[in-house]
């Protein structure tokens, strides 16, 4: 049976290539294409909360990506099954479309979590910054086939779905000179985005920056609302598991914020679940609930007319939004800030500005160390930056390179450089 909530428009690749002949809708050709890649299957070795490889049942971004996918697509059955709502048996937003974008929603994130997110966009602040989205963009369209160099020729919607945010870099440039710390893509990608709009101008009033950012595709806003259930619950699990997050703490967090830690509040059924052993049945649960919490509402705008993907917005109740924001506050606050974690953070960071120093200097500035011209990237990766045009490209290249890496990978990389009894010729290095 055809699904009337999709057209030509929505199918549409990048290249014009038609998908007729192939027993698996256009959507499922974007999961596959992602699932089957090195990019994808290096999630497993980089940083959710806690460091990659530290214990087994930690989540990673891999793990983590998963969670998010099987969120998104319950999302998406739910949505269909509401007898209040616009879907019917043959007009519905499609779940293997979502599961792609959710699989996709963190490829471009680096190693080293968030903290490597901003270590590399200060290190690209003279060069177009570096953006996780951006990034995810940049592999898709462009990088994902290492061999090809030239993406996996993403369908417009699924494209779009992947896309959160739509200001580029240097249109968020502040009057003082100030670059973004982030929700940016990159100048050069701006072609990409306006292909994913179907050449649309943006209205005026929504000018770069969070005005714009909020227009996304229904697709997308699923994805968002299932990135923050994973990330409000999946990752206290994995807190508590670790004992950074405990009764005591948060009765001194609610008890300094003024948050209600009764019986029937959330934080109350935290820790009654936390005393009970049970935080997993409490996560599913709520997981659930966020779910169920969500329902859609038809919007009119300037690319409703051509796309049902902005017909609709997703509505999600207020107590689950509240619950969810409450238990991010709760997690950055008390796990994510805490010097354990900053201090492991501290130290990813330095390695990435380490290794941007000496690969900048050989690559980005073409100056030889000390006197000779040490070959210290791949083969391919350093051909590639030889042909490069200008530093601008190299210094990008260089940052692929570096966000590309695995936490392990990383660690290896610097301690092979840095480190004097680390490191023998049968190293592997590619």
């Amino acid at each position: 049976m055809q699904n009337r909530f999709y057209g030509a428009f929505d199918t549409e690749r990048r290249t014009g290539t038609d998908d007729s002949g192939d027993y698996r809708t256009p959507f499922q050709i974007d999961r596959d294409r992602v699932l089957h890649t090195p990019t994808f299957r290096r999630l497993q070795n980089k940083t959710q909360v806690f460091w990659s490889g530290e214990y087994d049942f930690y989540r990673t971004r891999l793990t983590h990506s998963l969670e998010v996918a099987q969120i998104g697509k319950s999302i998406s059955y739910w949505l269909k099954s509401r007898a209040d709502g616009p879907l019917e048996d043959d007009f519905f937003i499609d779940p293997d479309l979502v599961e792609a974008i959710c699989l996709s929603h963190d490829l471009g994130h680096p190693p080293f979590g968030h903290a490597g997110e901003k270590t590399l966009n200060y290190l690209m602040r003279d060069h177009g910054g570096f953006e996780g989205n951006a990034q995810t963009l940049r592999l898709l369209t462009e990088r994902i086939f290492s061999s090809k160099r030239d993406g996996m020729n993403p369908t417009r919607a699924f494209l779009d779905g992947v896309l959160k945010y739509k200001s580029p870099w240097t249109e968020l440039i502040s009057a003082d000179g100030t670059r973004p710390k982030n929700h940016f893509i990159y100048d050069d990608q701006y072609t990409h985005l306006d292909w994913a709009i179907g050449g649309h101008d943006f209205p005026l009033e929504m000018i770069p920056g969070n005005e714009r950012d909020s227009f996304k595709s229904i697709e997308c806003q699923v994805m968002d609302w299932a990135d923050d259930t994973a990330y409000s619950l999946n990752d206290l699990s994995d807190s508590v598991r670790a004992g950074f997050l405990n009764i005591e703490k948060i009765e001194s967090w609610a008890e300094k914020h003024g948050e209600a830690t009764g019986e029937a509040t959330p934080l109350g059924d935290l820790m009654l679940a936390i005393r009970k052993k049970r935080v997993d049945p409490f996560v599913g649960r709520r997981i659930g609930k966020y779910i169920q919490s969500s329902r859609l509402e038809t919007d009119v705008n300037f690319l409703s007319a051509e796309t049902n993907r902005y017909r609709y917005r997703l509505v999600i109740d207020e107590a689950a939004k509240a619950e969810s924001k409450l238990f991010k506050r709760l997690a950055f606050e008390v796990v994510f800030l805490s010097p354990q974690l900053k201090q492991l953070e501290h130290k990813g960071s330095r390695m990435l500005r380490q290794l941007w120093e000496v690969l900048g200097e050989r690559y980005i500035s073409q100056r030889a160390i000390d006197g000779q011209d040490f070959q210290l990237l791949p083969g391919d990766t350093a051909g590639e930056i030889a042909c490069a045009p200008d530093e601008r490209t190299r210094a990008r290249l260089i940052c692929d390179f570096l966000a590309g890496m695995t936490d392990g990978y990383a660690a290896r990389t610097y301690k092979r450089l840095f480190s004097p009894d680390f490191g023998s010729i049968g190293d592997l290095v590619g």
